[in-house]
Formats: C-alpha cells, sequence, structure tokens
C-alpha cells in the first residue's frame, strides 16, 4: 500500500483521536501520516495518492470549523488519480437528523474535483434518524459516535481499516 496522508479537522479531539486510530491500523507513520488540516498545504495534499479526511458535524450539517476555514485547498485541488476515504465524528442520540452529515460536504467537493471515493459503510450497526452521509444505502465513510459508542471504535476502525488496505492497494 502506498503512503496515505489523514487529514483532519477536531475542536475537541475526538476526530483527531481517531486519525490516530487509523493511522496505527494502516500501519504506523511508515504508512500513513497524520495532518491537521490547518497545517495543511497544497503540497500536502498532492504529495499522497491515497487521502483519508475526517470532520466532526456541528449543529446543522457544519463541518468542524477548520475544514471550512481551509476548504479552498479542496476546491483548488484536482483530485484525479487519488482514491479518498472519509470519516467522520459525530453524536447519534442529540443529533439524530444529521449524524455525520459533514462527510456529505467532503464527499462532495471530492467528487467535484475527480477524486474516487473508496471506504463505504453499511448504516445498519448504526442508531440514527438520518444522515446526508448516505449514498447508495451507504455511509460515504466511517461513521464514529466517540460520545455514544466510544468502545465500538476501535473495532470500527480496525474493520474499516482492513478494507482501505485492498481498496488503497
Amino acid at each position: 500500500m502506498k503512503k496515505t496522508g489523514i487529514f483532519y479537522g477536531s475542536s475537541s479531539g475526538e476526530t483527531e483521536y481517531v486519525a490516530k486510530q487509523i493511522q496505527k491500523e494502516l500501519g504506523g507513520e511508515n504508512k500513513a501520516e497524520v495532518i491537521n488540516i490547518v497545517m495543511a498545504s497544497q503540497e500536502d495534499l498532492q504529495k499522497f495518492d491515497n487521502l483519508i479526511f475526517g470532520t466532526s458535524t456541528w449543529r446543522e450539517a457544519r463541518m468542524q470549523y477548520d475544514w471550512e476555514f481551509y476548504q479552498n485547498l479542496l476546491d483548488e485541488t484536482d483530485f484525479s488519480g487519488k482514491k479518498i476515504a472519509l470519516f467522520g465524528t459525530g453524536d447519534q442520540v442529540n443529533y439524530p437528523d444529521n449524524f455525520v452529515d459533514a462527510m456529505k460536504i467532503l464527499y462532495d467537493k471530492v467528487k467535484e474535483n475527480s477524486g474516487e471515493i473508496v471506504g463505504a459503510v453499511a448504516t445498519d450497526d448504526y442508531r440514527f434518524n438520518k444522515s446526508k452521509a448516505i449514498v447508495n444505502k451507504k455511509f460515504v465513510g466511517l461513521p464514529v459516535d466517540e460520545t455514544n459508542e466510544y468502545q465500538k471504535t476501535p473495532q470500527r476502525v480496525k474493520k474499516w481499516c482492513e478494507t482501505l488496505k485492498k481498496e488503497f492497494h
């Protein structure tokens, strides 16, 4: 597997925590580099063939603040030939009507700029009312609920990363 860039934005630390778990499951620092989106440049996005973007969803389907502020990086990047996976942190209990909606915002940006999205996840292991992050009856990436189901995170990340290793090759 080619080296992967894991880009995240995190306000409470949950998304950063999940990014580091993903890095570990993909093989550590030799296989994946974790980068806070506020420290990222256009060159950072271009140097990896495989990318993972992680964001939390805030209030009514908004991306984490740093992603909103730096989304011009996504707007200006041609993702042709790149495989991109997404993960999102959210709260199924307090925000069941927009669970991990921000992943869909990232999904749309990547698709607009010719990126190939990989790593869709089935919805059946989650309790929520609705989510914009569902396309073709699957989440567009890995949803994580560190608030209510933190005990499921390690297994969810491990299973997802096994899939990514095959899709990223």
